[in-house]
């Protein structure tokens, strides 16, 4: 038992930073299930909440969620939704309670039909939707519950204020637990993938390079085909990333100030950013699917392409991890004097390129649209990298980033 337990604890010192993250969340969520708990444990406090103390524990259950901002927005949204939804049916159950007779359902069907209709309405609207959808949803679940009770019910204002008091007790220990222990902020997580995307598309611009001039054996080539996986794979974790990163934004503008982010830090160019990354990165599985085909040029034709290609791959290369390290040690790169040269060049090293392809001797067709092909595909990367360059001058000019110095 012993060793089992020794082995535990030296697999927890092995884990990786995410897998840490993963089990102090899970221990925060316990925390706060204990606390909870004592609403039930404590019998002056089960005195005074009674039954409705399993709102409290409901509420942890519900909101709490791995990082922060997404623990506060949906505990703002919770509160907003159960605090409208309730003073609204009871406001609709009292007026049908005066009115009394059939008109009392009348009315209790009618603002049912109204409000659950309108509130679901704005569920649909997509500007709405991305903050504020569950609070609609609890709006339209605590009011139907309130406004239907009270035909049965005498006292659904002291019902509603003690299912809200005990909602507000659960929402506030989720808050302090998530917010002071240990907090996992999705905004740290949003600024520093974004800027770990720009090194992996360096390094896939590289590899791409690397195994398209290698001139080697069969047995050679095999092998890098099969460590070419690991940079196509980060490729495409870019590209795939669109969900991830509107999610980490959206729960980003609900976190309160930490750091150097503030309460507007411009988490909506972090998705412009993101944006352009993704079109970077299908124009790079672009370029690895032509260097595949096989009709290609022939290794020599390669060859004389070598210089062009190192001199596009080291610079386009430097360019991306300039551009990640601003972004990662908040440094506002200089694009106009530092970057902006650098690209000048490549465009003027690979402008001529096709043209004295087609001045050569004569190729076979092949071979001629693999090389205007491969042309096309390296200015269409420096064009993207040139509009990437400026939104990250835009980034840190609405961040307030400070100059970063580069040795050139």
């Amino acid at each position: 038992m012993i060793k089992g337990i020794v082995s535990s604890v030296r697999e927890m010192g092995k884990m990786k930073r995410s897998d840490k993250r993963k089990v102090i969340h899970s221990m925060k969520v316990g925390i706060s299930l204990v606390l909870v708990s004592l609403l039930y444990c404590i019998k002056p406090m089960y005195d005074q909440v009674g039954q409705n103390g399993m709102w409290a524990i409901m509420t942890v259950v519900v909101i709490f969620e791995f990082y922060a901002g997404a623990t506060l927005g949906k505990g703002i949204n919770r509160g907003i939704g159960t605090l409208l939804g309730g003073a609204v049916g009871c406001f609709a159950a009292i007026l049908a309670d005066r009115i009394g007779g059939i008109g009392q359902y009348f009315i209790i069907s009618s603002t049912v039909f109204f409000f659950g209709a309108a509130a679901t309405y704005c569920r649909l609207v997509q500007r709405l939707k991305k903050r504020y959808d569950y609070g609609f949803m609890i709006f339209i679940l605590t009011f139907n519950l309130v406004a239907i009770s009270g035909v049965r019910m005498d006292k659904v204002v002291g019902m509603a204020v003690d299912r809200l008091t005990t909602i507000g007790i659960g929402f506030a220990i989720c808050i302090s637990v998530s917010l002071f222990i240990c907090p996992i902020w999705a905004s740290n997580e949003l600024h520093y993938s974004t800027a770990s995307k720009f090194l992996k598309l360096a390094t896939t611009i590289q590899g791409c390079l690397d195994e398209y001039l290698k001139i080697a054996s069969e047995k050679e080539n095999q092998v890098a085909d099969s460590s070419s996986i690991d940079y196509i794979k980060a490729c495409k974790s870019v590209l795939n990333s669109k969900f991830i990163d509107e999610s980490l934004a959206n729960n980003a503008k609900w976190e309160p100030w930490h750091g150097r982010f503030g309460l507007y830090y411009p988490w909506d160019i972090y998705l412009e950013v993101g944006e352009l990354l993704r079109e970077l990165s299908a124009t790079l599985l672009s370029l690895n699917a032509c260097l595949q085909s096989p009709k290609q040029p022939s290794a020599m034709k390669r060859q004389a392409l070598k210089e062009h290609c190192e001199v596009f791959m080291l610079s386009m290369g430097w360019i991306l991890k300039e551009l990640g390290e601003g972004i990662e040690k908040m440094e506002l790169c200089q694009t106009k004097d530092l970057i902006n040269p650098k690209l000048e060049i490549v465009k003027l090293l690979l402008s001529p390129r096709l043209s004295a392809s087609c001045e050569m001797e004569v190729l076979e067709s092949g071979e001629e649209l693999a090389i205007a092909s491969f042309n096309f595909l390296l200015l269409e990367i420096v064009d993207k990298v040139e509009t990437l360059a400026h939104k990250v001058q835009d980034l840190g000019e609405a961040a307030n980033f400070p100059p970063r110095k580069i040795d050139v």
